[in-house]
This record gives C-alpha cells, structure tokens and sequence, in this order.
C-alpha cells in the first residue's frame, strides 16, 4: 500500500507541477496569473485521446501535434484574453479575461468532444500494475521540463531575454527587446507545458472535459506553495502536495481530502506568504 501511496501521489503530484510550471512560465513574461492553465491540461488529454486514439495516428507525431495544438491555445490565449488587458488601465481584469476564456474552452470541449470521461490510449508497450505509463510518465515529464527550462533560461539568449522581461519589462523595451513577440512565445511555451501535463497524465486523468478546473485549482498551489515564478518550488510544491493528497485519501474519507489539504495549505500561507522557497517582496523607497 505504501508503494501505491508514493507512485500515485508522485505522478499525481508531476501533473500538479507542470500545471503549476505553466502559470510561472506565463506570468513571468506578462505578469499575467492566466487560468487557462488548467485548460491547458485537459486539452493536451484530449487532442492526445483524439489524435492517437481515436484518428489512430502513430504516437510520436500524435504526440507533436497534441503539443502543437495546446501551443496554438497559448498564442491565442495571449492575444485574446491578455494583450487587450495589459493596455487597460485596470490590468487585473486578467482575472475575468483569462478566466471567461478558460470557460469557453471549457464548453466548447464538453459539446465537441464528450461530457463524460473517455479513456485515454496506451502510449508504450511495456509496464504493468505500479509500473503502468500512468504512474513514470508525469514524472518523467515534468523532470524533462525543469531540465529543459533551465538550460534555456541559463544557456540561451532567448532564455536570457524572457529572465530580462520578467524582471523589468520597462527596462527590457527600452534596450530593444520584442517584448510582444516574447510574450507570445512563452504563451506558447506555457501551452506546450500545459499540454505535456494532461496528455503524460491521461492514463491518471483520462481525457475529460471537467480536468480544466481540478487541475487550474491543484495546479495553483503549487506556484503559491514554491513561490511565483521559481519552477524548482513548483516541483517540489507540486510533489509534496500530490503525497500528501494521496495520504490523506487513505487515512481519511474521499470527501475530506480537499479539505484537508486546503487546510494545510492555508496554514503554510500564513507562515510563508511569499511561498516556501519565494523571496518576501522588496519595496523601493
């Protein structure tokens, strides 16, 4: 039991990260808590149900255009439900933006696609019980990420370009940098990540119109638990919350897991603010 507790809270916990990775990736180039990044999960176990499993396309290129088609998402998430906000006066409207965006998608999955939670296909040959794709896969997904991202962010000028806009965008414009086309490509690269999380987590998840919310929901925690905008802290925030969800299923009744780990929760904001492994905000005098 042990076992089973760690295999699923660990992947559970992996797709909780990369949801979370997808708000920091997004914030950090507009400053913008964009809640379509649940949204972005689900489509990426949907368009990955329905390109391998239902169009019967082989997985390497289903997977490439499941990722592509969430990439797609990000773009037009930014220029429909972000750039229009960044130009307003009240740039918090993100919040009803973003927001009403994710519902669209939402709705417009549950009528095109199903209401009901459709299986999501086999992606490798090998693996039974506890070493089933559903329980490796997440983790090494969201291992791949981190790895991806920080040689990016350390290695590459584009990486150093997206770290100058999220410091000081302002500053970032003044030296020539594009700030509009960096912002799409990281709501592209958001989408990528958002999409990896729900199509390497459809054995767990399925491909289900209603994952949009759960995962927008569970997937904050994280960025709030690791600090916004450090990716480590949404890993190890992400991890620590999926173990600690799928202990408390075994320990307490089903309908008691939420609030037991939103108490939790609560209680760690109200020790660490800034978030675990977040620095407190500075303020300029």
């Amino acid at each position: 039991m042990l076992y089973a507790i760690i295999a699923s809270g660990l992947a559970t916990g992996a797709i909780y990260a990369l949801i979370g990775i997808t708000y920091n990736v997004m914030f950090s180039a507009s400053r913008v808590m964009s809640f379509t990044a649940g949204q972005l999960g689900m489509l990426g176990g949907v368009f990955g149900a329905w390109f391998i499993g239902r169009l019967g396309i082989p997985v390497l290129p289903g997977t490439l255009l499941t990722l592509g088609a969430c990439a797609l998402v990000g773009v037009v998430t930014e220029i429909v439900a972000v750039r229009p906000v960044l130009k307003s006066l009240d740039q918090h409207l993100y919040v009803l933006s973003t927001l009403a965006f994710a519902l669209m998608l939402q709705q417009f999955v549950a009528i095109e696609w199903s209401t009901e939670p459709q299986p999501f296909p086999r992606l490798v040959p090998f693996g039974d019980a506890l070493v089933n794709q559903r329980f490796w896969l997440p983790v090494l997904a969201a291992l791949v990420v981190i790895v991806v991202l920080e040689i990016m962010y350390r290695r590459t000028l584009i990486g150093r370009a997206f770290l100058a806009i999220a410091e000081d965008s302002f500053a970032a414009r003044a030296l020539g940098l594009p700030e509009r086309r960096l912002r799409m490509l990281s709501f592209a690269i958001a989408g990528v990540i958002g999409g990896l999380a729900g199509f390497a987590g459809g054995g767990l998840l399925l491909a289900f119109f209603a994952n949009g919310p759960m995962l927008s929901f569970y997937g904050f925690v994280p960025v709030a638990l690791g600090g916004i905008g450090n990716n480590r802290g949404a890993i190890i925030g992400g991890l620590a919350l999926g173990l600690f969800q799928q202990a408390a299923s075994y320990m307490v009744s089903g309908l008691f897991v939420s609030v037991a780990t939103f108490a939790v929760f609560i209680i760690m904001l109200l020790v660490a603010p800034q978030g675990l492994f977040g620095a407190p905000a500075g303020r300029r005098v």
